[in-house]
Order: C-alpha cells, then structure tokens, then sequence
C-alpha cells in the first residue's frame, strides 16, 4: 500500500529534519579542530557519524511504529531517532555533552536513549540485535502489544550475534522486524569483498522467515515492505527480514579522507540524493505544492536552529557526576 498523504508530508519533513540537523551538526564539530584536526577539540568531541542519504530507511519503518514499539539501532542513527520520535532538544544537547541531554551528556551521539519513545542505539556493530529481540520476546511473554525493531548495517550481518537473534526470534516467532542498511562500505571495507552472498536479505531463508531487499533507496517501497513486516509480526506470525540499498552521502565519520571509494561514486551518489527525489515525485504526483513542501522545509530547519540554540546554551555536564547513573537502578 502507497503511503498517503499524510504519510509522506510526515516522511519529507522527517527526512528534511534529520538533513537539517546532521549539516548542523557537521558544521559545529569542525569548530576548534583546525587548522589540524584532533576529534578531542570543539564543542563536540569524539567521533561523528553522519547518515547523510539513509533518511528513506529510518521514515519509511517509523511511519509504522508507535511510542510503545521499540527500536534499537546503530553507530549512525540521527535519522532513526528523528523519525522515532526521540526529543530533538536533549539529543542536540547530549551530542554536546550537556547536563540537558538525554543522558546527561554520558552517552554522546552513539549511545542515544530515549525512554519515553523506546529508543537506543549502540557504536558496538550489531549490539542492537539481542536487546530488540529480549524487548519482543517480552512483549510476547508477558501478552503486551508491541513490536520490535534492530536497524543495523550490512556489515553487522557477518556477526555471531546476529545470527544468534536471528535464529532466537525465528525459534521464538517473535514480533521482530530486522533492517539492514547496506550502503555498500563497512567502514572502508566493500560488501563485496566482505560478504559472501550478495543479497543479505537472502539469509532469511536460513531461519524459515520472509526476507525482502529494496532497491534504489525508495521511501515508497521500503514503507511499503516495512508496514507488511511490521503488520505480519503485530499479528503474532513471528519475524522478517528487509535489506534496503541506501547511500552513504558523508564519508564513514566526520574526517574520513574516503580514498577507499572509487573516484566518480561519490558524485554520482548525490545525484541520487533521495531528499528532492521525493520533493519532485510528491509535487508531480499532487501530493504536495512547491509552497507546502518549502514550509515544510522551514519548519525543520527552525527546529533543528531551536535544538542546536537549547544545546549550546545549556550547562556543560558535571565532571563529579561522570560516575552517577552509570547503571540503572
């Protein structure tokens, strides 16, 4: 089923949203390393990630879900937040390191946790998959409604561990939906030279489960195939397996020299740039006027302007409390 009108005015303005904030955010983090950088300087230390080009994945699933589904995702997930619901505010403030930030400032961009929309993400490659699974046998157990969801990339596939929760959540028939992002480059390494199948999607088969790859980045087909997944495990027939081919439009972390791609791919990937692909199919299909879709647009970048201010503004975390709430009670 296409998505409607409301869904892809939702879809775009996610999509624009989580531009908006990763070209902020790509901009602040280079403020006090140079002119020869160090990722320990600036307001934002440490590595960055940046999903620039992925956005189709994260809204095509999230129009599916609901605050009470749960969503574990990876390394690279300011999109999939955005599009979960996560508070942009406290992200913003805890990618800066702020008392403000969702968890207070500890967890930095790779380890986003947002409790009231059941979110977390984790910089260890397929970590999400045990939890999101743990959470849909829960929910099973205990006869609650729900389902899970493990975003991961296509290097995570070539895990023990998400083997492991694969079989688990088949063995279990669990409400479980995994999505792979292949952007084709596991840090510098190639799926091909990675992965000894082509199509993860195919390994499905291996647990008895549906399994589906996407080609072309297209919102329309993964929301498609993501709400027949997502709809097949809130009626209890168990687990699925969707692969999406997206893009990587920024290099692996902020600072990546990228000389591992082959010259012109790059180019010809921003061509592909699914953010005014949409834009034009949704005003060649009527769903959306050129005017309606620039507010859009100015809505999100007000926002993610609103988010960075709150962030920047806001007290730098406590060196004494770096040991508090490290484990939950």
């Amino acid at each position: 089923m296409s998505p409607t009108r409301e869904d892809q005015h939702w879809m775009y303005c996610n999509m624009v949203t989580s531009r908006r904030f990763e070209e902020a955010i790509a901009k602040i983090y280079f403020e006090g390393k140079s002119p020869a950088f160090n990722m320990a300087n600036g307001p934002i230390p440490g590595e960055m990630h940046l999903s620039d080009g992925q956005e189709p994945v994260a809204v095509g699933v999230c129009a599916h879900l609901t605050p009470e589904d749960v969503v574990t995702a990876t390394h690279r997930p300011h999109h999939q937040a955005i599009a979960k619901g996560v508070d942009l505010d406290k992200m913003a403030a805890e990618i800066f390191g702020k008392a403000t930030g969702l968890s207070g400032g500890r967890g930095g961009h790779m380890h986003i946790f947002d409790a009231d929309v059941n979110f977390a993400c984790s910089g260890i490659i397929a970590q999400g998959m045990g939890p999101a699974v743990g959470a849909a046998l829960s929910r099973k157990m205990q006869g609650k409604s729900g389902v899970a969801v493990a975003f991961v990339g296509e290097g995570a596939v070539n895990q023990g561990g998400w083997h492991e929760a694969m079989n688990l959540a088949a063995v279990w028939n669990l409400p479980f939906v995994c999505v792979i992002e292949d952007n084709a480059w596991g840090i510098s390494v190639s799926k091909e030279t990675s992965s000894a199948v082509a199509n993860n999607a195919d390994r499905a088969a291996a647990y008895g489960i549906p399994g589906k790859r996407i080609e072309g980045n297209d919102p329309y087909a993964i929301h498609e195939a993501a709400g027949e997944a997502i709809a097949r495990a809130r009626a209890g027939n168990g687990p699925s397996l969707i692969e999406v081919e997206t893009y990587r439009l920024a290099g692996h972390f902020m600072g990546d020299a990228e000389g591992y791609r082959p010259e012109g791919e790059k180019d010809a990937l921003f061509e592909k740039d699914p953010i005014p692909k949409m834009r034009a199919r949704m005003i060649g299909d009527g769903m959306a006027s050129e005017e309606e879709l620039d507010r859009i647009e100015a809505e999100a970048a007000a926002r993610v302007d609103a988010a960075i201010k709150f962030a920047r503004e806001s007290d730098d975390a406590a060196p004494e409390d770096a040991l508090t709430r490290v484990f939950a009670a």
